[in-house]
């Protein structure tokens, strides 16, 4: 059996541009699992495996790879860093049990450094900072650290001190040896020597060493009492005090270097084995019932325990669908039954996969711990839990955000409507913050994502992968309808047509809700005058219109629907005539409401140099933004504002150009707002316009 502690699951996130991908190639090659160093710049990395990855320099998709250090297992994801692919990292984060933050010396921490910061906090996942990229201009490890607690509220405990900074980097001072590593010339992550610290750092390393001791002793009250009363603590006990802070989330070991000069890796993964925790170390995850809501058990991390995985991440590749699992409790092993209990059917284990990037080694068994890969499971979703079919239970789920861009697409031929239905079923598996549906009016294809660089990647997926050729439409905007008014109504459903007829009716209040409540429905009826039997069907009418709002319909949020009263006939009344009382209450109430157009905000994120912040912002301005906040740092300036989604197209290449070539932005949906009365006149006159352009065809 193997031994559960010598185990790592590790994530790398940060934001992008800050060498993530880099600091994977580097981790592989000093752990012998690659022989040749890939250079992002190049293409060639291993994990970024997709033609879109290696062209553009980004990462797209969580890849997978396995490998070895001082006979310790990592499992290492390495997450995108663009703010339009976010859900990787969440998902990849929710079956973590550690990760490293990677930050740019010079960038510090950037727009999606604290997105991504968030959802690690939001897991509760253990994490080491890694202060990458010391080699350059503008590089200065302490001013990131001291980024690190203002803007992302975090508490570092620095580990390492650099030697030398921007070209001068050389090596770095281990605090808790009080040795220097020394990298030579040569590049080669392996030719280093163990010296004494230079005779000019001996004073901060001093200092920045007692900050380390006392922040690490406070995990343990005798050690820290025998270290006040001069006693000297061994480097051991130091370790495991920073060991069990790190665990906590009290603290974060943080480290630095330059994965590209291969300085400073060895030290990372040194910190992965003493302070990251092994898969039983960590909170074990929460079961929960039907409904989501947690049920007091958890999934223990135990081989010797009942089967329980997650599936976390969906791909299809030219070997067929691959299901991403994270065991937390069991065995697994070719041919073995398993349960999801999201559909409650059964699937056998075909075949199990390791997965390095975009290859793979076959698998017999496997267990608690491991990240693997199931081929060819047929319903499985990203979020379903597969378990021991004698032993039924449901992990918390993943929850994802709401796409806020759509685009039209149709086939160039007609011939490409099939298969482009195909790739996009098994695209919608992979991605869930993907979404496709049917206009009804034009028969058009509408693809719905986070952002215009997903949906540009989508298509061009298609393009390449699937061979589906695509005329692609403007971006459109995920508008919404709400109403601002109390409108007191009744409505009565009545038809005779020979036989038993239908009568229903009701008397009710609809009024606008609170923010985000989308659709409640509350009985206020005493008496009988509307059965209790009939008030789902009420309900269920009325909500099934809220996906079609009556301005331009567009799906109508936070509405709050009250049934007072009404009216029932022995026999002529039933669930369907007042599930029609209800659509009929829908069509005749929404529009006395004074109905209001919504519109997507998104937070902006914007980084620019110090000398163009003045045009930065005056644009920001006429995009109708919302300035919330300005800070300066040592490279720039980041500007954060609340800006509607549909002034924010194509913003990228103005952004450039304001900034020659050196701005940065992310952006992510903040909430919804009501639409200034022109933005909103010109929106549904559009949609008319659409319409009865579709009507004539």
């Amino acid at each position: 059996m193997t031994d559960l502690s010598k185990y790592r699951n590790i994530g790398i996130f940060a934001h992008v541009d800050a060498g993530k991908t880099t600091t994977t190639e580097r981790i592989l090659k000093l752990t012998g699992k690659i022989h040749k160093i890939g250079e992002v710049h190049d293409g060639e990395s291993t994990t970024d495996f997709m033609e879109q990855e290696a062209e553009r320099g980004i990462t797209i998709q969580a890849a997978a790879v396995s490998c070895f250090w001082k006979g310790h297992r990592f499992n290492v994801i390495d997450t995108p860093g663009h703010v339009d692919f976010t859900v990787e990292v969440y998902r990849s984060l929710k079956v973590l049990d550690g990760g490293i933050g990677v930050f740019c010396g010079s960038g510090g921490v950037e727009p999606q450094s604290e997105t991504n910061w968030r959802y690690a906090n939001e897991s509760a996942v253990a994490r080491i900072i890694f202060v990458n990229k010391l080699d350059r201009m503008g590089a200065d490890f302490l001013n990131v650290v001291k980024q690190t607690k203002d803007v992302l509220g975090a508490n570092p405990i620095v580990m390492v001190l650099p030697i030398g900074i921007e070209d001068e980097f050389c090596g770095l001072v281990d605090l808790l040896t009080r040795k220097a590593w020394i990298w030579d010339e040569t590049g080669e992550a392996e030719n280093y020597s163990i010296q004494d610290i230079p005779a000019d750092m001996h004073d901060l390393v001093e200092e920045y060493r007692e900050i380390l001791v006392e922040t690490a002793l406070e995990q343990d009250d005798d050690l820290l009492e025998a270290y006040m009363e001069g006693e000297e603590i061994s480097i051991e006990d130091i370790k495991r005090c920073v060991r069990l802070g790190t665990r906590n989330l009290d603290f974060f070991p943080t480290y630095c270097g330059s994965a590209f000069k291969n300085k400073g890796i060895q030290l990372l993964l040194d910190a992965v084995v003493d302070y990251l925790p092994a898969p039983q170390e960590v909170d074990p995850q929460p079961l929960t019932d039907e409904e989501g809501e947690p049920n007091g058990e958890f999934a223990i991390v135990d081989a010797e325990l009942p089967f329980k995985a997650l599936a976390f991440k969906i791909m299809d590749d030219r070997f067929g669908a691959l299901t991403f699992v994270r065991i937390y409790s069991g065995r697994i092993s070719k041919g073995d039954t398993i349960l999801n209990s999201f559909t409650g059917k059964t699937e056998r284990v075909g075949r199990m996969v390791e997965m390095q990037a975009n290859e793979r080694t076959e698998l017999s068994t496997a267990q608690a711990g491991d990240i693997i890969a199931i081929v060819g499971m047929k319903n499985v979703q990203t979020g379903h839990t597969l378990c021991d079919p004698k032993h039924p239970c449901t992990l918390e789920a993943m929850v994802f955000p709401e796409p806020v861009i759509s685009i039209a697409v149709k086939p160039k031929d007609k011939g490409g409507s099939e298969k482009m239905g195909i790739a996009i079923g098994k695209m919608i598996a992979e991605d869930p913050t993907f979404r496709v549906e049917t206009d009804e009016d034009s028969g058009e294809t509408i693809l719905r994502g986070m952002g215009e660089l997903h949906l540009d990647i989508k298509v061009d997926i298609l393009k390449r992968t699937y061979g589906v050729e695509l005329i692609v439409g403007e971006p459109q905007v995920a508008y919404r309808e709400t109403i601002t008014q109390v409108v007191e109504d009744s409505y009565t459903h009545k038809k005779q047509s020979g036989g038993s007829g239908q009568f229903g009716r009701i008397d009710y209040v609809i009024r606008p809700g609170e923010a985000n409540t989308g659709f409640t429905f509350t009985s206020k009826v005493v008496g009988g005058n509307v059965p209790k039997e009939f008030w789902p069907a009420v309900e269920k009418g009325f909500k099934s219109l809220m996906g079609t709002g009556t301005i331009a319909g567009f799906p109508v949020l936070d509405v709050e629907f009250e049934l007072r009263d009404g009216a029932f006939h022995a026999v002529d009344s039933s669930a369907i005539a007042f599930e029609i009382a209800a659509k009929g209450a829908f069509r005749q109430s929404i529009p006395k409401a004074d109905p209001k157009l919504l519109e997507p905000i998104m937070a902006v994120d914007v980084f620019t140099p110090d000398d163009h912040v003045g045009d930065v912002i005056g644009d920001l301005n006429r995009r109708r933004g919302m300035i919330k906040d300005q800070m300066a740092g040592v490279t720039g300036v980041r500007i954060k504002a609340d800006v509607a989604l549909s002034e924010m197209f194509g913003y990228i290449s103005t952004l450039r150009t304001m900034t020659s070539g050196r701005g940065q932005f992310s952006m992510e949906f903040s909430h919804y707002s009501q639409c200034p009365n022109n933005i909103s006149e010109k929106v549904i006159a559009d949609v008319k316009e659409r319409k009865a352009a579709e009507a004539k065809k």
